[in-house]
């Protein structure tokens, strides 16, 4: 029997719901439940061939364990040490080359000194910073918000270098990064599932929480959504999360990425609404079930993204084959009656050659030729 175990926080809706619905396809050798935790000892496998992680952002007791599964052969989604490395500021310098489109974005240093360090600790940062450089940079409006986390917590928009200043001072310890503001007529948070399965919403992220997911919203071009998919699909692949959301603000036809750092993103049916919250629990539990079906026992069962995996094993040019050299024709067996007739032969050759010599050769004198100048050409500057 191999288990599928969902390890959750506060959400109430999701968790229980994934778990009905796997347990209900009633496929052989397969079960799910939540998951159980007693004591954790170091290298010692679980009872789940796969965990989904809903909650080891906020309870660093549970990333431990889950790498620690993930290291004896549980399939871990997402990837706890991926999502251990993972910021949002990375995420953008990512996306760019990966070819998305993102807002310009500018990484800051926290206000207050995080603690056990002096002034000595930053001997290497410039000050006064080049402020003025980085708001032209930018420009104003801008959003500022933490490098690392979601929520929408500590998240500022700023309309000149004052309120920037003002702002920036209550941060405290938080690293922050400076945001250009894309203006948006339209929003999209997408759901990816299993680096292929995507669930396009429109979103409106200035209304309260419960009222963001927009059911009834303008249609909206093939094209643009298609553009979307293949952004959604292009990001996960280099990310390697197996369970995530992405969202795009659209700027003249062109959807720019704003947050795609979301590993344990809104499920909530009382927020995403009914039809969303459908999508996502048949189409994680078919993942699960999946990753279940083709887990193996005792061995590394986590995804990585093209990131890490170009990193670790890059591609490089096959070498040129080498030319097999041509055969040698094997040398021909001769018949005794051959023989024979090759020693008759030879005295006319012998003969022949003894005319040769004999014939005094002709004086021929070699016609004296001219040398050819070679042209000349005159190459004209491309202006």
């Amino acid at each position: 029997m191999k288990k599928i175990g969902i390890l959750f926080g506060q959400e109430n809706t999701f968790p229980q719901a994934f778990i009905d619905r796997i347990n209900e396809k009633k496929i052989n050798g397969i079960m799910a439940e939540a998951v159980m935790i007693d004591k954790v000892m170091q290298a010692d496998p679980t009872e789940y061939a796969v965990i989904i992680d809903r909650i080891s952002q906020d309870v660093p007791f549970y990333r431990a364990y889950l790498k620690n599964a993930a290291i004896s052969g549980t399939a871990v989604l997402n990837n706890p040490f991926w999502w251990s490395a993972d910021e949002k500021f990375f995420n953008n310098a990512l996306a760019i080359k990966t070819g998305v489109p993102v807002p310009k974005t500018v990484l800051l240093p926290s206000k207050e000194r995080p603690d056990d360090t002096t002034e000595n600790s930053f001997r290497n940062l410039k000050y006064p910073m080049d402020w003025d450089g980085i708001f032209e940079h930018i420009g104003f409006p801008a959003y500022m918000k933490p490098f690392a986390g979601g929520g929408w917590k500590n998240v500022y928009k700023l309309n000149n270098a004052d309120e920037f200043f003002k702002s920036h001072s209550e941060t405290g310890q938080l690293i922050m990064m400076l945001q250009e503001e894309i203006v948006f007529n339209e929003y999209f948070r997408c759901y990816c599932l299993g680096g292929n399965e995507v669930r396009i919403m429109q979103y409106e992220p200035r209304n309260p929480h419960h009222l963001r997911y927009v059911h009834d919203g303008p249609p909206l071009s093939q094209k643009l959504l298609d553009t979307v998919k293949d952004y959604t699909i292009k990001l996960n692949a280099a990310l390697g999360y197996d369970f995530n959301t992405v969202e795009f603000a659209v700027r003249d036809g062109i959807p720019y990425a704003i947050d795609f750092c979301n590993p344990a993103p809104d499920a909530d049916i009382n927020s995403v609404g009914l039809e969303n919250f459908e999508w996502v629990v048949e189409t994680a539990a078919n993942m699960a079930i999946k990753r279940a079906q083709e887990h193996k026992p005792g061995q590394m069962n986590l995804t990585w993204g093209t990131f890490v995996k170009n990193a670790v094993a890059p591609t490089t040019k096959k070498p040129a084959a080498k030319k097999t050299p041509a055969k040698k024709a094997p040398a021909k067996t001769t018949t005794p009656a051959a023989k024979a007739t090759a020693v008759k032969k030879a005295p006319a050759k012998a003969a022949a050659t003894k005319a040769k010599k004999e014939t005094p050769a002709k004086t021929t004198t070699a016609a004296t030729k001219k040398p050819v100048k070679k042209a000349t050409t005159t190459k004209r500057k491309s202006k």
